[in-house]
């Protein structure tokens, strides 16, 4: 039997200008009150973002110490044969008290060929949202560049956008080359590849802490962005009890919800993949490899490739994002 067990990391707190209390509020993140967190970076393996461990006899490794040394037990053949060490996805929870800046993410070829990284495919679970909250994202309808230059330049390019009330439960597909903003009011977790890499186009006049406009990336934007996206992207699933239902898949992730109030098994011999589980509801605890974890609300744990199956116990109704990378390449 593998040694490998379900691992915890140390969440990496981000300040942001738009950032709110929830995730100190709601999932006790440790953060001074007041601050303006936006980000809680649950897992991630990029070099110097590592995720650090937080139980077990790993403790205190990075995830990228701990891929060097178990690669395919951790990762999954399939996976490590793709991505090498390289951890394929990073989760994040967002608390956005305010509206992000409208922007958009490079594709593989076009993130690889300016800065020697992969693209930024993402999905959105809206864990929470305030009443009147929306999300943005693509156009809402075909849209020429100059068209679009024209609606920059006025500062009315919102008006070229999709917008979208939203409620808690909503999933929205975010592929590279789709603009797209979070509003104001909305909690979620965000799964997508690793990269940081981000170019703003409009941040609705507001300034930094220090009295200055934000950087935009306009002309870095114009070609990542797909002007043919015009598509809310909104995916409505509704939750069944004891049952996985299937909210996103792509080539780059397959997420699903569970739902559930008692013990379930769950078969992952032919997956070949670690699995990610983002706890959003009470909590459950987690064995595999002959181990146990409790997750609840707001933490995300992974299980190594190594584990062919898990049960799951929750205490409660409890809800988790299940996550891992698919090994046939479709697309939502």
């Amino acid at each position: 039997m593998s040694s490998l067990y379900p691992i915890r990391f140390k969440p990496m707190l981000r300040e942001l200008l738009w950032g709110g209390d929830a995730l100190r509020e709601r999932f006790g993140k440790k953060a001074k009150p007041g601050t303006k967190i936006g980000e809680s970076w649950e897992i991630c393996g990029m070099p110097g973002n590592s995720s650090v461990v937080a139980n077990g006899f790993l403790k205190g490794n990075s995830l990228e110490e701990i891929a060097e040394i178990y690669m395919d037990e951790l990762l999954g053949e399939a996976v490590f044969a793709k991505f090498g060490t390289e951890f394929p996805l990073l989760v994040k929870l967002i608390d956005a008290a305010d509206k992000l800046s409208i922007q958009v993410h490079p594709d593989d070829r076009l993130a690889s060929e300016r800065h020697h990284a992969w693209g930024k495919t993402e999905m959105w679970y809206v864990i929470d949202a305030k009443p009147g909250s929306v999300i943005y994202t693509g156009f809402r309808k075909k849209t020429t560049r100059e068209e679009y230059l024209e609606h920059l330049e006025a500062k009315k390019l919102a008006e070229l956008i999709n917008v979208t009330p939203v409620r808690s439960g909503d999933v929205f597909f975010i592929p590279a080359g789709l603009v797209h903003a979070i509003g104001g009011g909305v909690l979620l977790a965000e799964i997508q590849q690793t990269s940081d890499v981000t170019y703003r186009i409009y941040d609705w006049d507001r300034v930094d802490t220090s009295g200055r406009p934000r950087e935009m990336h306009t002309s870095l934007a114009l070609d990542a962005i797909n002007f043919s996206f015009d598509s809310t992207n909104l995916i409505r699933t509704s939750p069944e009890l004891n049952r996985t239902v299937l909210l996103a898949e792509s080539q780059y992730f397959h997420t699903s919800l569970i739902t559930f109030d008692r013990p379930i098994i769950k078969d992952y011999s032919l997956t070949d993949s670690f699995i990610i589980y983002i706890c959003t509801q009470s909590l459950a605890v987690v064995e595999c490899n002959g181990h146990s974890e409790e997750i609840k609300a707001g933490e995300t744990i992974l299980i190594p490739a190594s584990a062919d199956s898990v049960a799951i116990i929750p205490r409660g109704t409890a809800t988790l994002l299940e996550v891992f990378i698919p090994q046939k390449n479709r697309s939502i």
